[in-house]
């Protein structure tokens, strides 16, 4: 019996203590035991023996190796079987750069061959992964969940950048749901499609088809991608929308060496402009991978514009592309054509380095040009860029650059613009972009020279314009002469492109030398000194001071908006006498004294042009010349200007106050309003009321004058004195006292009359007195009219009435009736004198000779009643 308890209790130890030595050195003959199974050169590792824990096997580490490449790695690995085979990683490293290292075309001789044979070997089991990490493709980890049976097969994978749901039962592939997030601000790609597998799982599936919806930046319209494919053959069709044209039309071939996509089309009608062309690509040795495998291809494009059609071509290779090195020459040839801009391209480049961060470099000869025109006006001769030694890659742009700009304005001038610098990894707010530049031009309107030069730099996301100089040799339109007029940086402009702290600040100064004019006038050298302070160049507010010599400061402050200038510009209280160097010497014009301030607001935009509105204000303003003074100027205008049109007095009318003229008539209490727009019209007319000044004794008001007019403005004398006519007039040959009143309609845009129907009386008693002289004179000469002019020597005119017209050539015609009493040797008349007159009048105005026009007229028409007396010393009886 003793025999048997040992043989029992042996048996016991035997079934306890291999499977538990078997797991203490499963680390040494687990990976001999999977070689059967494995491909030829690969093998598995473990650096550590499996644990049980809490009814599961725990493996902490395993690799997988192809030679002596690590292709992948487990980790914490958790093996139970609560009721299915459940196998959970923490971590799975996968390195797809190890499988070249697999030998091809050999397998364990143990190992399943058909896709039949593999998935009847599964057994029902869940696998879990927290983390995959393929190499070097690390941003598209996430977590993986495989269902397996020998029927079903189900993969979920889920992550940041690429989800996935996918299902197999036999051949037939079932792909749920693929999205990939394959570039940062672009919406995912989605597919969903159906494949049928090989039966030996050695290559592409026999057949499928599969679509997509893909969306273009910037485009509202989705992309309709189809992928259909039967054995070795297949294409790729991308459309708009079902019935519209294919945006691409890519068949393909494959064989055992050879993918060629051949007689591929393409076109891309976004952006306002109509791209096409045609493909082909070649990728010969596919299957011995990527770092094997040569690609050669052609590319064209066909532009439109209105220089005609072009043509460009990009020949690709042969070459490669790799995971650690690639190689694949490039050349783009030929010309595009956008609008009336053409565009010629001879670009040969190199695309080198790993495929996961490429660079591309331009190879000697490598220029690009352009001829055209941009607007209607504006010629490009030809811009050049050379581009030889620019490298281009993830990191930015490396190298010199440069550009060359030829163009010229049939009306405004030639430009020729130079620019040169260096890149060092260099793209928009990353790495460091130093230039430099300089040009020259003519500007025909104001037949002058220009010239520019200036340097800064872009380094990381701060733009720094470190020196500017620009400006005229000088500027001369019409009779205005201004010498070298130039823009300088009085402060670097710096332009911080920060998303949470952006700022754009700098100071300028606009130096312009004397400007002068026709008639020897003036304007001292001016500088506009400003500073600008902002967000970015779209968004900032500047501030300076104009001075030109003793005239200013005007203040300047406003802001820019991107699509609107808006300021304010204020002219402190200033005496008018700073002014006098713009009035021309040989006007003997002298300022005396006044002041003057004004302040503007001001706008301009594309679209709107310049709105401006304010006011200007003179006080006390004195002028002399050599003839006469004007003293007490008080003047006032409230404006408003858009759209080319004044609208004068917006807060109240333009007033005029001026408190007297001295010349040979004095001139006292001026006033004046005026009020409207501008030019004039119907709707917006110009109204010129309230006109008044106090002269010759008397008043000449006027209550209001329209324009357009439609109705004559009455000009009313009031009371004026003839004495003080006659003294400023000073005629030798005659006198003449008393009042004289009247109304003058007065015409601008008759098409016959400036004054229609006018006429002049006297409110009171008129004397006239003939001189002695001119009065024996003409009885001398004229015998017949002495005896009537003997009666006019002297008369008291008691009634006069003088109808005026004057016509837009300056004939002027008069017709008076005078009724008077004749003192001639202590004997009165009465005396009726019909009186017409005709002369142009701006003749008259330059030879102010009325006393010998009266005198030729006096004897040439000269008559009186003949009258009959009784008795001497009595009242004359009047024959008519």
């Amino acid at each position: 019996m003793k025999g048997k308890y040992k043989a029992i209790i042996a048996l016991v130890l035997i079934l306890i203590l291999v499977p538990l030595a078997l797991l203490l050195t499963v680390a040494n003959w687990l990976p001999t035991l999977a070689g059967l199974w494995l491909p030829q050169g690969t093998r598995i590792a473990l650096d550590k023996s499996p644990r049980l824990q809490r009814g599961a096997v725990v493996i902490p580490d395993l690799q997988y190796f192809a030679g002596d490449c690590k292709l992948a790695s487990i980790k914490d690995a958790t093996l139970s079987h609560p009721g299915r085979w459940r196998l959970h990683l923490n971590e799975l490293n996968f390195n797809p750069d190890c499988l070249n290292q697999i030998p091809t075309g050999q397998s364990a001789p143990a190992a399943p061959r058909s896709l039949a044979e593999w998935q009847a070997m599964l057994p029902n089991t869940l696998l879990t992964v927290d983390k995959v990490n393929v190499i070097p493709w690390q941003q598209f980890a996430g977590g993986l969940r495989v269902s397996l049976s020998p029927t079903q097969q189900e993969v979920h994978y889920s992550g940041p950048q690429l989800t996935l749901d996918a299902q197999i039962k036999g051949q037939s592939l079932a792909l749920q749901q693929f999205k990939l997030r394959a570039f940062e601000g672009m919406e995912p790609i989605e597919l969903v499609g159906t494949f049928t597998l090989p039966l030996v799982p050695n290559g592409l599936p026999e057949q499928g088809h599969v679509t997509s919806t893909l969306r273009i930046p910037q485009e509202p319209e989705l992309i309709h991608a189809v992928l259909d494919w039967q054995e070795e053959q297949g294409s790729l069709t991308l459309r708009k929308s079902q019935d519209s044209e294919p945006l691409a039309t890519l068949p393909w071939t494959i064989s055992n060496k050879i993918f060629e996509i051949n007689g591929g089309q393409w076109q891309w009608p976004y952006e306002g402009t109509l791209l096409r062309g045609g493909i082909s690509l070649r990728v010969d040795d596919w299957q011995e991978g990527l770092e094997k495998a040569t690609l050669s291809g052609r590319m064209n494009v066909v532009t439109q514009g209105e220089a005609g059609k072009g043509n460009a071509v990009l020949n690709i290779g042969p070459g490669k592309l790799s995971l650690t090195n690639s190689a694949l020459p490039l050349q783009l040839t030929g010309e595009a054509k956008q609008n009336a801009l053409v565009f010629y391209a001879v670009l040969p480049a190199e695309l080198s380095g790993p495929l996961t961060s490429p660079q591309l470099l331009f190879r000697p000869g490598a220029l690009l040009r352009s001829r055209g025109r941009v607007v209607d006006s504006l010629d490009i001769d030809e811009i050049r860029w050379p581009l030889a030694g620019v490298r281009v890659t993830q990191q930015g742009v490396d190298g010199r650059l440069q550009a060359i700009i030829r163009a010229h304005e049939n009306e405004m001038g030639n430009v020729v613009l130079h620019l040169d610098g260096k890149a060092d990894n260099f793209f928009p707010d990353s790495g460091l972009w130093q230039w430099h530049y300089w040009g020259s031009g003519g500007f025909k309107p104001m037949n002058a020279r220009w010239d520019v030069s200036g340097k800064g730099e872009w380094r990381d996301d701060i733009i720094r314009l470190t020196s500017l100089s620009t400006g005229f040799d000088k500027l001369e339109y019409g009779t205005m002469l201004m010498h070298s007029p130039r823009l300088v940086l009085e402060k670097p402009i710096l332009w911080q492109r920060d998303d949470t702290h952006p700022s754009f600040t700098g100071a300028l100064s606009l130096n312009a030398g004397i400007t002068t004019f026709s008639g020897g006038s003036s304007l001292p050298a001016s500088t506009l000194k400003f500073s600008i302070d902002g967000q970015h160049p779209s968004s900032f507010q500047f501030k300076g001071d104009l001075h030109a010599g003793a005239i200013g400061p005007v203040r300047v402050s406003g802001r820019w908006d991107g699509q609107r200038l808006r300021g304010n510009a204020w002219w402190p209280e200033q005496a008018l006498i700073v002014f006098q160097p713009l009035i021309p010497p040989e006007w003997k014009m002298d300022l005396k004294g006044g002041s003057l301030y004004a302040q503007i607001a001001f706008s301009a935009a594309s679209g709107q042009g310049f709105e401006a509105g304010g006011h200007g204000v003179v006080k006390d303003g004195s002028v002399w010349l050599p003839d006469n003074q004007v003293n007490g100027v008080d003047f006032v205008m409230p404006f408003r200007y858009s759209e080319a049109t004044w609208h004068l007095g917006t807060r109240g009318p333009v007033t005029l106050r001026i408190g007297e003229v001295k010349n040979q008539v004095t001139a006292k209490h001026i006033t004046a309003d005026l009020e409207g727009w501008y030019p004039w019209s119907e709707s917006q007319p110009l109204t010129l009321s309230d006109v008044s000044v106090d002269i010759l004794g008397g008043k000449i008001v006027m209550q209001q004058l329209r324009m357009p007019q439609h109705d004559a403005a009455l000009l009313r004398l009031q009371n004026i004195s003839s004495s003080e006519v006659i003294s400023a007039i000073n005629p030798k040959q005659f006198t003449v006292s008393g009042p004289i009143s009247g109304a003058l309609p007065l015409w601008l845009n008759h098409p016959q009359w400036i004054i229609k129907d006018g006429w002049l009386t006297n409110p009171g008693a008129l004397t006239f007195r003939m001189d002695k002289d001119m009065a024996d004179a003409i009885v001398n000469n004229n015998m017949a009219a002495g005896v009537a002019i003997n009666w006019l020597r002297y008369m008291e005119i008691s009634h006069s009435w003088t109808k005026i017209n004057l016509d837009n050539l300056g004939e002027l015609t008069m017709s008076a009736t005078v009724t008077g009493i004749s003192h001639v040797e202590d004997k009165k008349n009465t005396v009726h004198l019909n009186y017409t007159h005709q002369e142009n009048l701006f003749t008259l105005w330059r030879s102010l000779r009325f006393g010998d026009n009266l005198q030729t007229w006096l004897e040439e028409n000269a008559a009186i009643p003949q009258a009959r007396c009784q008795k001497p010393g009595e009242a004359c009886e009047e024959r008519q």
